[in-house]
């Protein structure tokens, strides 16, 4: 059988996403919620944010809480992943969704903040260094790049142990056989780097300060400043 393209994996599931984030991503409320408002602590205003990979929206949701003024451009591959983010922020004038494969370019204009979760893991090295390169050109001096991710482990016996953890954790929950597939079905798809590798790759595109400020198991968020 004919593995499915991304958009088309993510495009399946668009109805139920939310739904199951809590359980798909143990440290949910950390990862998203704890970090965000941690980062958002030192950033006294905003204009412009970019979310790659946005998908429903749930990550532009977090910054909105802290940044209800700024303007949020939300851009995805998956288009009904992206109407169910336009339903979430329906009559919003200050979000916009853009259907668009941020591997082969990025919206016109520069951003204070560029954001993505859950995404990026699924580039290939070289495409990752290469946008990481594009979203250092697209912030001022001072801009910060922020990417909510899952990684491997760096070595194959300890993403073993990460991976067999997450599994577990998994089958603890409510989790149906079907939803089950269609997750091993989308892993198939995943070309995880270790943080430390994406942290150089970061410093080489320019970054001057580069951080991995949390870490739970396979999920991490790294922070750059240009």
């Amino acid at each position: 059988m004919m593995t499915k393209t991304l958009d088309q994996q993510f495009n399946q599931i668009a109805g139920e996403y939310d739904a199951r984030r809590t359980q798909f991503i143990p440290c949910f409320d950390d990862f998203y919620h704890t970090t965000t408002e941690a980062i958002t602590c030192a950033i006294p205003a905003l204009s412009r944010v970019l979310d790659l990979g946005a998908g429903t929206g749930i990550l532009t949701e977090c910054w909105y809480r802290y940044f209800p003024k700024a303007e949020y451009v939300l851009v995805d591959i998956a288009d009904d992943m992206l109407a169910a983010a336009q339903e979430r922020f329906a009559g919003n004038p200050h979000v916009s969704c853009v259907h668009m494969d941020f591997t082969q370019g990025l919206p016109e204009g520069q951003f204070d903040v560029i954001v993505s979760g859950l995404s990026i893991h699924h580039l290939e090295d070289v495409q990752k260094q290469d946008l990481f390169s594009r979203i250092y050109e697209k912030l001022p001096d001072g801009g910060i790049f922020v990417n909510y991710d899952q990684f491997c482990a760096g070595t194959p016996e300890l993403n073993h142990w990460f991976d067999a953890f997450w599994e577990r954790q998994l089958a603890s929950t409510a989790l149906n056989k079907r939803e089950m597939m269609l997750w091993t079905e989308r892993r198939q798809l995943d070309r995880e780097c270790s943080s430390e590798e994406e942290t150089e790759m970061l410093r080489k595109s320019g970054f001057r300060i580069v951080k991995t400020i949390y870490t739970y198991h396979k999920f991490s968020v790294i922070v750059a400043v240009k």
